[in-house]
């Protein structure tokens, strides 16, 4: 026979272990009362998951550079956009069981959350490697179709960006190209089954930076 527990669930500990399954990179670690550490919950970092605006507060001991949160918000971000089917570049469009997508990879990963949510079983990414010419970015002030062209390789043809390459001489070198990992996979995360893999191609400029940023949004590597 099986010992009576004596008492009831910690329902404290099993709250964050949901919400952890959620939201990895909101789980922290503290000490309990019994001097032993103990998971915990950044409230701060989850009230900006839950946010659609950049929320303002003090930092803490964590890997967090200028940009994150609004790179939280970029990825919760809804778009009005959908796939378009194009039969005619096509091949056996009518037995075909693959899908091949064009376009911007941080809006393709949005649309694909509804349909693909935690059914895929592989995702395999070769991102910019941030050697400093390899990372182009869009800056976040608008620009008159007028002033450049797109044809010059300045102005991004789906938008009216200007468009940077992350040179070393950038002040936010590293931090602009954790942001544009951080939202992407948050939501490559999304899409993983309970028995999904990621791989990821990356060199040395980088891969310290990646290991941790895997380390919030995946749960650990």
């Amino acid at each position: 026979m099986d010992k009576m527990r004596m008492e009831t669930p910690d329902l404290t500990a099993r709250n964050v272990e949901r919400i952890g399954a959620l939201f990895p990179n909101c789980v922290t670690e503290t000490v309990g009362a019994d001097g032993k550490p103990k998971k915990a919950i950044n409230f701060d970092l989850l009230r900006q998951m839950l946010s659609g605006d950049v929320i303002e507060g003090d930092e803490a001991y964590e890997f967090t550079w200028v940009g994150k949160k609004a790179a939280i918000v970029e990825a919760n971000k809804p778009i009005r956009k959908t796939l378009r089917p194009c039969p005619a570049e096509s091949v056996d469009w009518d037995t075909t069981e693959n899908l091949y997508i064009e376009g911007d990879n941080l809006e393709v990963l949005k649309l694909l959350q509804e349909s693909y949510l935690g059914k895929v079983k592989m995702i395999y990414i070769d991102p910019p490697y941030n050697t400093g010419n390899d990372f182009i970015y869009r800056d976040d002030f608008g620009q008159s179709s007028g002033e450049y062209a797109v044809e010059s390789g300045q102005i991004d043809e789906d938008s009216e960006f200007r468009m940077f390459r992350n040179t070393d001489s950038n002040g936010r070198f590293h931090s602009d190209w954790c942001s544009m990992m951080y939202s992407r996979l948050m939501l490559a995360r999304n899409l993983l089954s309970d028995d999904g893999i990621i791989f990821i191609s990356i060199d040395d400029a980088e891969v310290f930076n990646l290991r941790k940023i895997c380390d919030e949004t995946l749960g650990g590597v």
